[in-house]
């Protein structure tokens, strides 16, 4: 028998560049996720808690974070993939 692991993440949109965590996730967690076609594989950077976003991929200072297919807001500074997103490393977009 093959056995699915649910990830403990969900995108909304293809394009979105986080993911929100549908449950607390540890520092040092390896998650697979499917996205679009593809399996990826995502090292957890930091302790992330339940409805806080993780990077999906590297995010550079300035760059747009990206939640439903829109932009929600600017990373502040470089984040990496597997890291925290919230209010330490994004502003509002304007």
């Amino acid at each position: 028998m093959v056995r699915t692991a649910i990830a403990p993440v969900m995108m909304m949109h293809h394009m979105d560049n986080v993911a929100v965590c549908i449950r607390e996730l540890s520092q040092g967690e390896s998650l697979r996720i499917q996205r679009d076609d593809r399996e990826m594989k995502l090292a957890v950077k930091d302790s992330i808690p339940l409805g806080h976003k993780i990077a999906l991929g590297d995010i550079a200072e300035g760059e747009p974070i990206i939640k439903y297919g829109e932009i929600i807001g600017k990373a502040t500074r470089n984040i990496t993939s597997g890291q925290h997103v919230h209010i330490h490393n994004v502003t509002d977009y304007g």
